[in-house]
């Protein structure tokens, strides 16, 4: 019969050595917590629209015709691809935007991020992929966002760019969907998009490249698109243009869009914006902003809008995610500038932003109901 040797523990020893596991588990906890309750160390009244690399970013993985599950936060960093990987060899991806603010109470407020996982949705099933379920998108978000909670600018300082990623990251040769998919967020703290701030930027009219074609791609936020307007927006900041203001393909008179943001031009109480036809992002700034104007008293119009009626317009303004609003101090068209004031925004423009922005950070009644609240 074998014989034991050595110490055997016996159940008070036991009891300890688990009470010893829980203190240590509970310590992490509150120092994990002390950690994401503090403000990161950066110079909050310099943001600039740019990547700072924050704590955690989070990931969700699925195989073609089934279902993400499962998602984790993950320390932010590289990732590992194929190198055959969908996404990298056929560009089969699509991201998102929106944006965390802090409020007055230390709280976080998130701004429509049901529009966003639907937008996700819309755009997957045009590139042949499978998506987050709203609720999953949304509460990925939230986990994400309160994991980085301390790389939310203080109010007023700018606020949390938070980036969802869908990518065909198996790995396919052939021109096919990507046998994997998987689902990233990370976030950055950012401020202004443009390099003037809240100033009137400068756009230039793009009459020869073009974004968008009628049934492509231009109506979702597929990697792609972004890629197309580098040219014509590199060739406009060396002439120092803002940006790229693109016309329709068919026609070459109506607008479309500019880069990344939509466009709305005034015209007394009437607001024009060109019609979401399948060539042009339907933006969620966008979408919100034309509310507002209702909301305010304004006319909005959703329309093919001629690139002669900048001519004459009283303003001109772009929205984004990234942009907010934006007012237009110049565009130039077939080598014609056309100024809107030089001394910033525009009444209009002005006073959608106000409201905007203001019920974006918690600082009017949310009536509309599009912000999420995390404490």
């Amino acid at each position: 019969m074998p014989r034991h040797t050595g110490y055997v523990p016996n159940q008070m020893d036991l009891v300890f050595k688990g009470l010893s596991y829980l203190f240590r588990a509970l310590t992490k906890c509150v120092e994990c917590s002390s950690e994401a309750s503090e403000l990161a160390d950066i110079e909050w009244d310099n943001l600039g629209f740019g990547l700072l690399p924050t704590d955690y970013m989070y990931m969700m993985k699925c195989s073609q015709g089934g279902k993400f599950s499962k998602g984790e936060l993950q320390r932010f960093g590289n990732i590992e691809l194929n190198p055959s990987a969908g996404v990298l060899n056929y560009g089969q991806g699509l991201f998102e935007g929106l944006k965390a603010y802090r409020k007055e109470d230390g709280n976080i407020l998130l701004f429509r991020p049901e529009e966003n996982a639907l937008r996700m949705r819309q755009g997957a099933e045009r590139m042949c992929m499978p998506a987050p379920t709203v609720d999953q998108f949304v509460e990925a978000v939230k986990e994400t966002v309160l994991a980085n909670k301390r790389w939310v600018p203080p109010p007023g300082k700018g606020s949390l760019y938070i980036r969802p990623l869908l990518m065909g990251s198996g790995a396919v040769l052939g021109l096919a969907p990507a046998p994997e998919y998987s689902f990233l967020i990370y976030v950055s703290p950012v401020g202004n998009y443009f390099k003037e701030g809240v100033a009137p930027i400068n756009l230039i009219v793009e009459h020869e490249l073009h974004r968008a074609t009628p049934g492509g791609t231009g109506g979702v936020k597929t990697i792609g698109n972004y890629a197309a307007v580098l040219k014509a927006q590199s060739a406009a900041k060396a002439k120092g243009y803002s940006d790229v203001l693109y016309l329709d393909c068919v026609h070459k008179k109506y607008l479309e869009e500019v880069s990344s943001c939509n466009i709305f031009v005034v015209k007394g109480n009437v607001i024009s914006t060109p019609a979401i036809k399948g060539t042009i992002l339907p933006g969620i700034t966008r979408k919100s902003i034309i509310d507002v104007a209702r909301s305010q008293g304004f006319q909005v119009e959703e329309r093919f809008v001629p690139v002669d009626e900048l001519l004459d317009a009283d303003e001109v303004f772009c929205t984004g995610t990234a942009v907010v609003v934006s007012p237009v101090g110049s565009i130039t068209y077939k080598g014609k500038r056309v100024s809107y004031g030089v001394d910033g925004f525009g009444a209009v423009a002005q006073q959608l932003y106000s409201v905007l922005t203001r019920l974006q950070m918690g600082l009017i009644d949310d009536k509309m109901n599009w912000t999420v609240e995390l404490s």
